[in-house]
């Protein structure tokens, strides 16, 4: 029998499949062909890629995301290219993680019939954390039941926007922001050249943010005058300072809002987030070959393009240190890590609304037609980029 050797991802939206396919692609063809023979294993809750990037906008609006940008791809049709010999698919959810045994407990949830719960344990040689961090609205999130079940919650989300007057927003980062300034236009138009505010708005739109300013862990404080003009420009209010508690369903269909004012694992921080190693991306409390990747890190401050800059570093280091083990496991690669340097620069794109943003590029506001060209107008439409591996076919590390 020979030994196989388990590489197991966790999580198969942008941070999983980019570890997967960079794997795949580039790292699998340059292992040893004698001795141990290794595997990946994806494990994610659904066959469907999320580009949950544009969530903001279909939450507004759906028939307008569909017709800027591909929302959903299939992973599975995407990961067809590699043999089974060095690829498996598990559509199931991980329930335990046991870092002394160095196994992982998945419950499929494909195929389960009336059975009951179906769970298998498998062991990991190595293991790629990148579940992503969980927004409170399902329809951010990444699916977990399919792709019906998502566009169900987002077409429900689109009636109840449609039909609201007052619609908080809880939330001063990008995703809130994005979301604030979607639903403000579609609701209320935007302003037009000589106005600061629409003429005449459908709903009140409140943006609720317990940061002093928005967008506060990207950028500096003077931006911020500058995202709530261009959010005041489609009829959405910012309050700042204060923050949400709990959201209670009324009887009529409304929510109640309520507002502050009037065992964690050892490898997780007090807020849940996986304790990674800033330079390496290694989980260095979870034992060898064992990193993070994503927005679920502690390492970063979210986002596509922190963790765009953060996988080829994570992958060349798990590289080294899968070569080193390949005849001693206990071993350990020679030489310097490839760092991760970590962005600081205030360097932000956020769409507010259907063809305006705030672009910040190293401190400097970009034009807004730049802003438009780059994300406003489809999202950066790249999450079918992401499924298939395309993003990835021509890189090093």
């Amino acid at each position: 029998m020979p030994n196989i050797r388990n590489i197991i991802v966790l999580g198969g939206n942008y941070a999983g499949s980019s570890i997967a396919h960079l794997f795949l692609k580039h790292t699998y063809p340059e292992l040893p062909m004698t001795g141990a023979k290794y595997r990946l294993v994806l494990v994610n809750p659904s066959t469907t890629f999320y580009h949950r990037s544009a969530s903001p906008r279909a939450a507004a609006d759906l028939e307008r995301t569909e017709k800027s940008c591909t929302l959903f791809s299939n992973l599975t049709e995407g990961f067809a290219q590699y043999s089974p010999e060095s690829f498996g698919f598990i559509q199931g959810l991980a329930t335990d993680v046991d870092l002394d045994r160095r196994t992982v407990t998945i419950k499929r949830t494909e195929g389960v019939g009336s059975g009951g719960v179906v769970e298998e344990t498998l062991p990991f040689h190595a293991l790629f954390i990148a579940t992503g961090a969980s927004p409170n609205a399902d329809i951010l999130d990444t699916v977990q039941n399919g792709k019906e079940q998502v566009l169900s919650r987002i077409r429900d989300m689109n009636a109840k926007v449609n039909g609201a007057k007052d619609i908080v927003i809880a939330g001063g980062g990008p995703t809130a922001v994005e979301l604030a300034g979607e639903i403000g236009e579609h609701l209320n138009g935007a302003a037009g050249r000589f106005s600061k505010r629409p003429s005449n708005p459908k709903a009140r739109v409140r943006l609720i943010s317990d940061s002093e300013y928005l967008l506060q862990t990207k950028l500096s404080r003077k931006h911020a005058g500058w995202a709530e003009q261009l959010l005041a420009r489609v009829g959405v209010d910012v309050v700042s300072g204060v923050r949400t508690t709990s959201a209670e369903p009324n009887s009529d269909g409304s929510t109640r809002v309520l507002l502050n004012n009037g065992t964690i694992i050892h490898i997780l921080d007090e807020r849940g987030f996986v304790k990674t190693n800033d330079k390496t991306l290694r989980v260095d409390a979870a034992g060898p070959r064992v990193y993070c990747v994503g927005d679920v890190g502690t390492y970063t401050r979210g986002g596509l393009p922190d963790l765009i800059l953060a996988v080829l570093p994570a992958m060349a280091n798990f590289r080294r240190d899968l070569l080193a083990a390949h005849s001693n496991v206990d071993a350990k690669p020679t030489g310097r890590d490839k760092a991760h340097e970590k962005s600081t620069a205030e360097t932000l794109l956020c769409t507010v609304g259907y063809t305006r943003g705030l672009g910040v590029f190293t401190g400097r506001q970009l034009p807004y037609f730049m802003t438009y060209q780059f994300k406003v107008e489809d999202y950066f439409d790249c999450g079918h980029e992401f499924a298939s591996g395309s993003r990835w076919e021509k890189t090093s590390f």
